[in-house]
């Protein structure tokens, strides 16, 4: 009897250890601000860097310091990392443009790779990364700040209510007041003003957020076509890309407008999703108002049963807790955000309507 317990005891504990246990993950590039989310993960024991691929000896000096990190963490390329270290997935935080470089490399060895938004800066190279995935059954995701707002799941659970009704307008504003306005490093700068290395400048940097929670919103369904218009009120700052831009997709039952820019007076992630008679409006990730016809907007308990961050989604991922095939983070959904932002693109500067 005292033998059966035992080996109950272990097998619970090794199944408690296994859940528990640390991803294992090596992070390429730090020139994207957004890592410094990662590296305070890092330093708070929430996950373990195996190491991190970068060239720049002013980010490896700057990084070091602020988190303590070793030298020998360093790498320069990235297959030799993956070759010594064959970690559970691969972090991208390196330009958008430089994504594929990555998945060319990660995907083929069988190694999963989540990338910061949005997946890639055109749909060939979109389309060349969804292959290599598919080809070597490895995960690839692309993750969104907005994604883990509590505001932003409960939205999507009260929409689906049947009395919600047809999703008629969906309103996006995402931005700040500038990167520079806002402090972003210099090595980020470069980069995110780039229209070859981000794709565009405000139109790319915010434009994903929307496109990725409309194409969620809609079931994985592309628009019919897409309307851009993009501004640079501020040439002096952002000589080469837009700061300022304006989508308009068209679905077969209502219309999607995202708000993207670099000149909001203040930071801004908000969603409003109008129904027949009601409306949704997530002010921010903590925030979400419920608007009936004419009454006053009422404050909504959010339902907390989603992924908190993108590492315990990444973990649920690959333990096999929960397939990424629609979600915020899908290579089916991100593939068609890519396509919009695209669209968009090209509206802008024809001055056309584009029909996808």
């Amino acid at each position: 009897m005292k033998t059966k317990i035992f080996t109950l005891f272990l097998v619970m504990f090794t199944v408690f250890s296994f859940a528990q246990k640390k991803l294992n993950v090596v992070v390429v590039g730090l020139s994207h601000d957004h890592a410094h989310v990662i590296m305070n993960e890092y330093k708070e024991d929430k996950v373990n860097i195996s190491g991190i691929v970068e060239n720049n000896p002013a980010l490896i000096a700057r990084y070091s310091k602020s988190y303590k990190l070793v030298d020998s963490l360093f790498y320069n390329d990235l297959k030799t990392a993956l070759t010594t270290l064959n970690p559970d997935a691969v972090l991208a935080y390196n330009p958008i443009s430089e994504h594929i470089d990555v998945a060319r490399i990660a995907l083929p060895m069988h190694i999963p790779v989540m990338v910061e938004k949005p997946l890639a800066t055109t749909t060939k190279d979109a389309k060349e990364m969804a292959a290599l995935a598919r080809e070597n059954s490895t995960p690839l995701l692309t993750n969104y700040e907005t994604t883990w707002y509590g505001s932003n799941q409960t939205l999507a659970q009260k929409v689906k209510a049947t009395e919600f009704g047809t999703i008629k307008k969906m309103i996006a504003k995402d931005g700040h007041q500038g990167p520079k306005e806002i402090g972003c490093s210099p090595e980020f700068l470069a980069w995110l003003t780039d229209p070859i290395k981000n794709g565009g400048g405000a139109l790319t940097d915010f434009g994903c957020y929307g496109a990725n929670l409309m194409t969620w919103l809609k079931n994985g369904q592309r628009p019919i076509a897409v309307t851009a218009i993009t501004r640079n009120f501020k040439p002096d700052t952002y000589p080469k890309v837009d700061d300022d831009a304006t989508i308009i997709l068209e679905y077969t039952d209502g219309n999607g407008i995202i708000e993207a820019s670099w000149d909001w007076s203040y930071s801004i992630k908000g969603f409003q999703v109008y129904g027949d008679r009601l409306a949704y409006n997530a002010l921010d990730g903590n925030t979400l108002k419920l608007q009936k016809q004419s009454n006053k907007a009422e404050k909504v308990e959010l339902i907390n049963d989603y992924y908190k961050d993108h590492l315990t989604y990444l973990q649920a991922v690959l333990n096999g807790e929960i397939k990424a095939e629609n979600d915020l983070s899908s290579l089916k959904n991100n593939l068609i955000v890519v396509e919009i932002l695209q669209a968009a693109v090209k509206s802008a500067t024809t001055g056309q309507r584009i029909e996808l």
